[in-house]
């Protein structure tokens, strides 16, 4: 069996409210579902192959519910990584090489039927998870900006996060606000201040690591 560690600081933003049906146990928002996740890798290996320092996005559409499946995936790999590098994150991203349903992507790959061509590009990323703000470029991809919450009443950014101590396949912790993106090209999607999330993705061969 393989061996790995994905250990990630990552943004995703979808198209749901803030009240986001895979989070809160809701239909999605808008009776379909769409999301965009970049991320940069913390720590990490695939068995012998190094991949800290790396970044990645995972884009993902279904003309449905998540659940009702028939949804479409792509992949993009930093250009940086090498040939064993950009195997290594498309195998971890598309859910392959771990315990079926053990872990986020291989939730969502479970649910797609249709698979785009892996990119190679370069992917721009800088995320603040403690003010909850991010901007993500992928040239001629995607563009996203995502930002907190503002409090109406005193015009500060109003803090929500949630916390998941046990259960679950994505995170044990993740800051909330709002994202606003556009992806052009064969994952055609835009959303504007909807559900965006700041999270570490740390997973392995068994599925999700925790702290404790």
């Amino acid at each position: 069996m393989d061996r790995w560690e994905f250990k990630s600081r990552t943004y995703d933003n979808c198209n749901c409210d803030m009240n986001c049906g895979c989070q809160f146990n809701l239909p999605s928002t808008h009776g379909y579902c769409q999301t965009a996740y970049v991320g940069s890798v913390e720590e990490g290996h695939f068995n012998e192959t190094p991949l800290a320092g790396l970044k990645w996005a995972g884009l993902w559409k279904w003309p449905g519910e998540i659940g009702a499946g028939n949804g479409t995936r792509q992949i993009i790999v930093d250009e940086r990584a090498d040939e064993a590098q950009r195997a290594a994150l498309e195998t971890i991203i598309s859910g392959q090489a771990c315990a079926p349903l053990s872990n986020v992507f291989s939730v969502y790959g479970s649910m797609c039927e249709n698979f785009l061509d892996t990119l190679v590009l370069p992917i721009e990323l800088e995320a603040d998870f403690d003010q909850r703000t991010a901007t993500a470029h992928i040239p001629g991809i995607l563009t996203s900006r995502g930002r907190p919450l503002i409090n109406e009443f005193s015009g500060e950014p109003f803090h929500v996060a949630l916390a998941r101590s046990h259960g679950g396949f994505e995170f044990e912790y993740a800051e909330l606000g709002l994202g606003t993106t556009t992806v052009t090209g064969g994952m055609d999607m835009a959303f504007e201040d909807s559900y965006g999330m700041w999270c570490v993705l740390h997973f392995n061969q068994d599925g999700l690591i925790r702290t404790a």
